[in-house]
């Protein structure tokens, strides 16, 4: 039988994104000892790609040599967008750190295993301040432009600029760029420079004005004595007894981005903590539940898949103001009740998302929508010529663009499986099951055709949406959501996973509900919770 003295760390935490490093710092300060296995790479500002169509350093594809930090990834249902790095999706998610309404903790698997009201606000506050949560300060031209659209929809008093993690400087630092000593953790955090509104938060900010968890929570736990193996990936985990992990478990890993050096390892811990991401932890899980290292885990893993019931859409001014500056998402407005929409952008010369979108298209999906795209483009060419080939080419495109992102709180799921594809029956993969999502929001189209003709521009669909019909999300929740048991979830109310002791769940796949906003806060706040349920190390509970 293992005994203390034989572990490699007390503390495994596989993936660093807002789970993983929550858990990170939490257990160092506890006195862990904690291994993070993460399979990106390491980013700052010095090795940021200078603009996206340098995919090699953008994309993550290790396959095909692509060793970025943002992912897409496609299914029968939905296209993902996610990242892969050390601070996980932080380094190329949109900096918006939003509460979501209070009717979410009433829904979903979770409902009624605590009372949420109640005790999420405490978590919700430390994960702010963690974060550096403060209001946008760089109102661009994008943002202005949304108000004004918002005015024009009656909506006005719904709009607000964004909550997001990015330092602004002192209250007359208004241009930004100057160098600030630990802003946040009284001399303990790394310095900072303010942030200029370049609009590039997506692609790697080179300014180091971001709060990317590189700089705050695993940037302490690192400090604290936390290990970050980067480009590591973890293939098994193994209970040490055979049954239920009540002696810790063995980690394997092997090389998380070369096709040739395998650098397989093997370590040893007392927990474990899946903090993979929603795709990257059901992906494990399934891996261990199928290949009999982890059966028990529970028949309820890859339901109820979230994706926020989100539609990417957008409205474009060639040769008109610069819409590339600000922050990547600095304002949104409430369309309807159910519909919120925010202003999003990339920076001046990170055109590789415009090969994405083609002019907006309406119609309802199915066969015949691209044969109405056909027809719309043809009626478009041939009354505006020069306005439609300007804006159909993808260089200029994020100065000239506000992205759409229309997220609404209806409720609707998907199931991932983990089975062999028809095409290629040689490997499992993740697939989708289920009734599809809408890939197409009538009223957030709407919004578009009606703002294109208010401010002159010209709208534009996602390809994806109007040829596959399938919608495109960053924000992929559950899959490993909590319940009351095994019966009814994959985790219980503290993120223990069911059918093994000293295992924990902290991240997307968590969630029991659809957020509306983007779910970074929530899993940081919920993270926040989980750990505090652990106790220090030497404590009698806690072996």
């Amino acid at each position: 039988m293992a005994t203390e003295y034989e572990y490699d760390f007390d503390v495994i935490i596989i993936g660093s994104g807002f789970g993983g490093s929550v858990s990170a710092l939490r257990l160092s300060e506890k006195g862990y000892s904690v291994g993070v296995m993460e399979m990106g790479r390491r980013w700052g500002p010095a090795n940021m790609p200078s603009t996206n169509w340098k995919v090699w350093d953008f994309l993550w594809r290790p396959l095909l040599g692509l060793r970025g930090f943002f992912s897409l990834r496609f299914f029968k249902h939905v296209m993902v967008l996610h990242g892969n790095a050390v601070g996980g999706g932080s380094v190329t998610y949109a900096n918006t750190l939003l509460v979501p309404p209070d009717s979410v903790w009433s829904d979903g698997s979770w409902q009624g295993l605590d009372n949420w009201q109640a005790v999420m606000p405490d978590h919700y506050a430390t994960a702010k301040h963690m974060l550096g949560v403060n209001k946008n300060q760089r109102f661009a031209a994008a943002d202005r432009a949304l108000e004004k659209m918002a005015i024009a929809q009656g909506r006005h008093d719904t709009f607000y600029k964004t909550d997001v993690g990015v330092f602004f400087g002192d209250e007359d630092d208004v241009g930004g760029g100057k160098v600030y000593a630990d802003p946040y953790f009284d001399g303990e955090g790394p310095e900072r420079s303010s942030c200029i509104g370049c609009g590039s938060c997506m692609t790697g900010c080179v300014h180091n004005a971001k709060n990317s968890l590189d700089k705050n929570y695993l940037y302490l736990a690192e400090k604290k004595g936390a290990r970050v193996f980067e480009q590591t990936c973890v293939s098994d985990v193994q209970p040490l007894d055979g049954k239920e992990g009540g002696t810790g478990y063995a980690i394997f890993t092997r090389h998380g981005t070369s096709l040739i050096t395998k650098n397989t390892r093997r370590f040893t811990a007392k927990k474990v903590i899946f903090a993979a991401s929603s795709l990257g932890t059901q992906e494990l899980l399934f891996k261990l539940k199928q290949s009999g290292s982890m059966p028990n885990i529970s028949d309820e893993l890859g339901n109820r898949v979230r994706t926020n019931a989100e539609s990417l859409l957008a409205l474009r001014f060639p040769g008109g103001e610069d819409m590339s500056k600000g922050v990547a998402i600095g304002s949104g407005f409430y369309l309807d009740q159910y519909t919120h929409i925010e202003a999003t952008r990339y920076g001046k010369g990170h055109d590789l998302l415009s090969l994405l979108f083609t002019p907006l298209t309406g119609g309802k999906p199915g066969l015949l929508r691209p044969f109405l795209w056909l027809a719309t483009l043809l009626m478009s060419l041939l009354r505006h010529p020069i306005k439609t080939l300007r804006a159909c080419n993808p260089f200029g495109f994020a100065k000239e663009t506000i992205i759409f992102l229309c997220m609404q709180t209806v409720d609707g799921h998907l199931n991932m499986r983990y089975r062999r594809p028809w095409y290629f029956p040689f490997t499992k993969v993740l697939q989708t099951e289920g009734e599809p999502i809408p890939s197409f929001i009538p009223a957030a189209n709407k919004f578009v055709a009606d703002s294109a003709e208010q401010m002159n521009g010209t709208g534009a669909s996602m390809v994806s949406e109007i040829f596959f019909n399938i919608p495109t999300t960053a924000h992929c929740m559950g899959g490993c959501g909590m319940g009351e048991s095994a019966e009814s979830g994959v985790i219980d109310s503290q993120n223990r996973l069911f059918g093994y002791q000293n295992a924990y769940v902290c991240d997307g796949s968590m969630l029991g509900a659809n957020l509306g906003v983007n779910p970074s806060l929530t899993i940081t706040a919920l993270t926040e919770r989980a750990m505090s349920f652990i106790p220090s190390k030497g404590s009698i509970a806690s072996n």
